[in-house]
């Protein structure tokens, strides 16, 4: 591992005008709607805000269902991919780092971040950090709604993995991954090899255990009030690989 992550647009900036066609497809749509169900659940018609928005695979079927939903996402280009789309351009978005909210206090019903997207915050502090800000945001009786993957460090062999994702036709996907358990950092690249050569696509990732993130939202004044394997309220065990979880502000 090198010193720092990179910054925190790279990721939207280099993956922007594919991400749809590999996330938001029809295989799932249901994940989807499953989703924008729970988080309307929650917030009712809002305000919401969504921490990541990128392209608005989330967000758009969420204000479809009547929630007032606004963004903030550290990437131009996911954003711009986001206006571009049906009822984007209504969705007010802050192009920013997410670790540094910058919204009035007491602002929003719901806040919510999806996809592991917490987890591209660089460091504990970051973390610790964007809590906080979340919880200044959050009007009392809101809800921090969470949907992040549960560390697995036996996908790791002497600190690197690498494996084939997918190949499709002529394409083949390769996944190529750094980890450091120290930092609880994984730096990762997938490698898109056709005929037209090969593209580099960077995730790097921060992780944090379910526990660390209740003691990090009782630094912020949150108490957990919810965790389910799955936004359809799949019961959460010790073997579930996700986890939604949903912290209050008293």
């Amino acid at each position: 591992m090198d010193d720092g992550f990179l910054g925190p647009e790279v990721y939207g900036d280099t993956i922007a005008d594919l991400y749809d066609d590999w996330f938001s497809g029809s295989d799932r749509q249901v994940a989807i709607d499953a989703a924008a169900d729970f988080l309307h659940a929650s917030a009712g018609a809002g305000p919401a805000l969504e921490l990541g928005i990128g392209t608005g695979r989330i967000a758009l079927p969420l204000a479809a269902r009547g929630t007032k939903v606004t963004g903030i996402d550290a990437s131009a280009r996911m954003t711009a991919r986001l206006r571009e789309k049906p009822g984007g351009s209504d969705i007010h978005v802050k192009v920013a780092d997410f670790a540094e909210i910058g919204f009035p206090v007491e602002s929003f019903g719901l806040v919510y971040v999806v996809f592991n997207t917490f987890c591209v915050l660089p460091d504990q502090e970051a973390q610790v950090r964007c809590f906080k800000a979340v919880a200044d945001v959050l009007r009392p009786g809101g809800s921090f709604v969470m949907e992040n993957f549960v560390p697995d460090l036996t996908r790791f062999d002497r600190g690197q993995r690498v494996e084939v994702e997918r190949i499709l036709g002529d394409v083949t996907h390769l996944h190529a991954a750094l980890h450091d358990p120290l930092a609880q950092r994984v730096r990762s690249r997938r490698l898109v090899v056709g005929p037209g050569g090969v593209r580099t696509f960077p995730v790097e990732l921060r992780y944090a255990w379910p526990s660390e993130l209740d003691l990090m939202g009782r630094l912020a004044g949150l108490t957990l009030a919810e965790r389910w394997a799955g936004w359809t309220r799949e019961p959460f065990t010790g073997s579930s690989p996700f986890h939604v979880s949903v912290w209050r502000k008293p």
